[in-house]
């Protein structure tokens, strides 16, 4: 399983949200390449972009800092956050993302993801946020009556990479990630399936693992705030 470290981005700094809740952010840097260069030097094998200010404007705004990062590392790197329609994806797959995260539009266009996912194979993800099962869309601020397992099996066939499963009521709360509801999205689909909100100990870690069936989990304010070590959680996860 693959630890992805979370760098969200809000006004070109490193921050983390409470829920999704962009007045209840946390400040952890104002440099985030130096951030990325650092979790590349622990020997992580991939990061987790997010443009947060992007997922509520529906267009990119961070893209200063996400080409910052691009430019110090050399893992793999994939990004969320306001990427609604191709020309933006082609930007930032041209730039050297190696990954594209969809997650309004696979609401909104649903055909938007199919055609890029034709386009740009294995390098396009659908992200799914719910609350209580139920998927939220721009920047989680407007709930849908789509259950979320219903929105993963309509893109069985579309050939996307991953599916990135966030619950919402566990996102920036240090309180576990549900790993109940992502096991049971995860046998419920073929695609890939990484764990996101909530993941704050080596034992969530393990715990996720220990299902068999999820690919990958996110984390990012156990990383900042040292609740998770970085090279134990590697070497655990390695083993």
């Amino acid at each position: 399983m693959i630890l992805y470290p979370a760098i969200d981005l809000k006004d070109g700094h490193c921050v983390r949200l409470l829920r999704g809740d962009m007045a209840a952010a946390t400040f952890f840097g104002d440099d985030p390449a130096a951030q990325a260069a650092k979790f590349q030097g622990a020997g992580c094998e991939w990061l987790h972009l997010v443009d947060l200010n992007g997922a509520f404007a529906g267009t990119p705004v961070n893209a200063k800092a996400v080409e910052a990062i691009l430019a110090r590392i050399t893992i793999p790197a994939q990004l969320g956050g306001g990427i609604r329609d191709m020309a933006t994806i082609d930007m930032w797959l041209t730039q050297g993302l190696a990954r594209i995260i969809l997650g309004t539009v696979a609401v909104e266009n649903p055909t938007l993801v199919r055609d890029a996912a034709k386009a740009f194979p294995g390098q396009i993800a659908v992200g799914i946020d719910a609350r209580k099962g139920l998927v939220a869309t721009q920047g989680w601020a407007t709930a849908t009556e789509i259950q979320a397992t219903d929105l993963a099996r309509s893109f069985e066939d579309a050939g996307v990479a991953a599916i990135i499963y966030t619950d919402i009521d566990r996102d920036g709360t240090m309180q576990g990630p549900n790993i109940a509801a992502t096991e049971a999205l995860a046998r419920a689909v073929t695609i890939p399936v990484i764990a996101s909100g909530g993941v704050s100990s080596l034992a969530d870690l393990i715990a996720l693992r220990g299902t068999g069936v999820i690919a990958g989990a996110i984390s990012g304010r156990a990383l900042y705030d040292g609740t998770i070590d970085l090279g134990a959680a590697l070497k655990a996860l390695a083993a």
